[in-house]
């Protein structure tokens, strides 16, 4: 059986979400701790600029990640560094970095980095698959990696016509069920469609 990784979209580092965790006057305990010296996980960072959407997918994903090896199963794109994982510590100075890159096939700033970490996951994991947690709508993400990595880019196909609050909240009722999503290869897949019913409200 093939092994698997699963990438995580990034939150928005400039939007206003940002802005409010890194005004210099902000006292609550997440943005007094991002201006420490030791800084604060990226993944919770990531949580809290993007709310529900990415808190599903990490719940997600270290859910049902498997290790391998050296690597750990699950990473975050980034702007700006390619591959990070969730648990690396980031201070104000790296979101101020991510934040002046946007998410575009087009800049290199973003594609170089992750093209070079997508790159050597490939060869140091034998019959890797990568399990793209995030839009496969845009060609932000999947445009980038299709053509390095072929058929062994999949994604859920319950994505396809979810926004991203749907999305986030399907993932959480993965974890919660624990029951994993089914995995279609991008390449050939139809990446637009219907809006499916909305999710029932967990009790």
């Amino acid at each position: 059986m093939p092994s698997r990784i699963f990438l995580l979209s990034p939150a928005w580092c400039g939007g206003k979400r940002a802005a409010v965790l890194l005004r210099a006057a902000a006292t609550f305990p997440l943005a007094t701790r991002l201006r420490s010296e030791t800084g604060v996980p990226l993944g919770e960072v990531f949580s809290f600029l993007s709310g529900l959407y990415f808190r599903g997918k990490m719940a997600y994903a270290r859910e049902f990640a498997q290790p391998l090896g050296g690597e750990t199963g699950m990473y975050v794109i980034t702007p700006t560094r390619g591959l990070v994982h969730p648990d690396t510590p980031v201070t104000v100075a790296d979101l101020e970095e991510f934040g002046a890159v946007d998410i575009d096939q087009d800049d290199a700033r973003y594609t170089d980095p992750l093209l070079r970490d997508v790159g050597r996951l490939k060869s140091s994991v034998p019959e890797l698959e990568v399990i793209l947690l995030g839009s496969v709508a845009s060609g932000k993400y999947v445009e980038v990696m299709a053509d390095l990595l072929g058929e062994t880019l999949l994604f859920p196909s319950e994505f396809v016509g979810r926004g991203d609050m749907s999305r986030g909240g399907l993932m959480l009722r993965c974890v919660k069920e624990n029951r994993e999503l089914t995995y279609i290869p991008v390449a050939g897949a139809v990446r637009r469609g219907p809006r499916p019913p909305r999710l029932e409200r967990i009790r």
